[in-house]
């Protein structure tokens, strides 16, 4: 599957999901949904993982703020929609390795943060949630996923300074797992991707879901939360 906003590929037993929206992957409505749709794929193949993967230089930069722009309404469904496909990664039936091309910021962290194992490329790039650097007010979704994913130091900073992050600077803060060279990242992710293809996908998940359904139970009422409060301030 091939479309404007991702290309899908399934090679064996590992589906890629190529993010390609624009120069910086914003992550819009049909974006998103294109996201999702390439995951239904994945599940519909029976893959046994799912590489998700920015542009060279770029994994996302987060939502498309021309929305937000447009439609106060369409904003609110946005945000949701993203929230939502973060946790679906969180609880995903295959594990989910993320590959993290360059600049990642905002929703793009969410993401990263959302998936099993994040590989990142060394070189002059920014991760991090810039929302109140740019005066939007950080969300409950915004917060929890963070706390649970990033060292305690690391999610004070990045929550209310907006502090941006380098690659090794995301390892040791939680938002990457390891980073490795630009001529050594195919093969790299390569073998992570058949390393994780090898685990038993019923005892992943199962233990997936065991782990995380505190966190899921957490974020799903951030979600209904955020909805409402945003629903709220348009009427």
């Amino acid at each position: 599957m091939m479309t404007d906003l991702v290309n899908y590929q399934l090679d064996g037993k590992i589906a890629t999901i190529t993010m390609q929206n624009g120069k910086v992957n914003a992550m819009s409505p049909d974006h998103i949904a294109a996201i999702n749709g390439a995951l239904d794929q994945a599940e519909q193949e029976k893959a046994a993982v799912v590489v998700l993967a920015g542009k060279p230089g770029i994994f996302s930069a987060g939502f498309d703020l021309k929305v937000f722009q447009a439609d106060a309404r369409e904003g609110v469904e946005m945000v949701r929609a993203g929230s939502r496909l973060c946790r679906r990664l969180l609880a995903f039936p295959m594990p989910v390795l993320a590959v993290c091309t360059g600049h990642s910021l905002a929703q793009g962290c969410f993401t990263l943060m959302a998936c099993d194992f994040r590989i990142g490329v060394e070189g002059p790039f920014q991760l991090g949630l810039n929302e109140i650097q740019i005066g939007m007010t950080m969300h409950h979704f915004g917060i929890e996923l963070p706390r649970a994913r990033l060292t305690p130091a690391c999610f004070q900073r990045a929550i209310t300074t907006a502090q941006m992050f380098s690659p090794q600077e995301a390892v040791e803060g939680g938002f990457l797992d390891k980073i490795v060279p630009a001529d050594a990242l195919p093969a790299t992710v390569q073998a992570e991707a058949n390393r994780l293809a090898g685990l038993n996908l019923v005892a992943h998940h199962v233990t997936k879901l065991k782990m995380r359904a505190s966190l899921l139970k957490t974020l799903d009422d951030a979600i209904e939360l955020d909805y409402q409060e945003q629903l709220a301030l348009l009427a």
